[in-house]
């Protein structure tokens, strides 16, 4: 289906099916692609290392030109480490860069989290401390992203994998405050959420009560894996009933949500199956159209 005939009635944009891209079977991705509106491109896990650089290959690139003719594109980071306090990954840019130069891009989001410390990857994403001072600093770099690029931009809730330590601020409140002050949008994503209520011991539905709803824009739905009754944010299942059913939800209360994204590691698929990956992006889509 295309984006121009679906989905949603009612108030706000439609909302459109999609799911995540990493230069996956090309015939498969052609496969897919009828069944999409939009196709989230990750930049970080299409580059190649080039000496001391990161470049994507020209092949993945003339692959996104020939998705975007069918599709919307939107981008989705993993590296910029936008909560670094000595600073950001400025190669993440220079990926962004190429992908802008041959494809139009929707808007591009990335999350509230950090991946360096003092230079040295950290093997994750790692959340922010819910801080004046965190708030400040990932405001001002959101402002000048935003100068740099005239894209909307969105940041995404992440799963915090270590104790919540003291805050200041919930995370809902953060999130408000981090939009208002920035003017960026939010990309919710369900998943993660749930991951952070069951790991942290509180109610989802109170985050949701909580949170501004009007500046979110997309919605990520996943499936992960637990281990010792922690719940972590590995995208290699299909999406839990309790996630899907968060999302009717959310839908009726945030008018401005235009895509919902399907995310799944490639490193999945040989155990998913590629036929399941299918069926769960139909499998969403109906459930949006009910």
């Amino acid at each position: 289906m295309s984006a121009s005939t679906s989905k949603r009635a009612g108030p706000g944009p439609r909302v459109g099916i999609g799911t995540s891209y990493e230069a996956l079977d090309p015939t498969f991705i052609e496969a897919l692609l009828p069944r999409l509106d939009f196709v989230e491109v990750i930049p970080d896990t299409l580059a190649v290392r080039e000496g001391r650089r990161s470049k994507i290959p020209a092949q993945t690139l003339r692959q996104l030109e020939q998705i975007a003719t069918q599709a919307t594109v939107i981008v989705h980071g993993v590296g910029l480490s936008i909560g670094s306090a000595d600073s950001w990954n400025d190669d993440y840019f220079q990926l962004l860069d190429q992908i802008l130069e041959v494809v139009p891009v929707a808007w591009h989001s990335e999350h509230l989290a950090f991946t360096h410390v003092d230079g040295h990857f950290t093997g994750t994403m790692l959340a922010l401390p819910r801080t004046q001072q965190a708030l400040d600093l990932v405001a001002e770099r959101t402002r000048r992203l935003q100068a740099r690029y005239p894209l909307p931009f969105l940041l995404e809730n992440t799963v915090n994998l270590l104790p919540d330590p003291p805050a200041e601020l919930s995370e809902a409140a953060f999130l408000n405050r981090l939009a208002t002050d920035s003017g960026c949008g939010l990309l919710l994503d369900l998943y993660n959420l749930e991951c952070n209520a069951h790991n942290q011991g509180w109610a989802a539905a109170d985050f949701l009560a909580e949170l501004d709803l009007a500046p979110v824009r997309e919605l990520h739905l996943a499936g992960g894996t637990e281990h010792r009754g922690l719940m972590l944010d590995i995208h290699s299942r299909l999406t839990r009933d309790s996630t899907r059913q968060l999302m009717p939800e959310v839908l009726a209360r945030a008018p401005g949500v235009e895509a919902v994204i399907y995310e799944i590691m490639p490193e999945a698929l040989p155990v998913l199956g590629y036929q399941a990956w299918a069926d769960e992006v139909e499998r969403l889509d109906q459930l949006m159209a009910a």
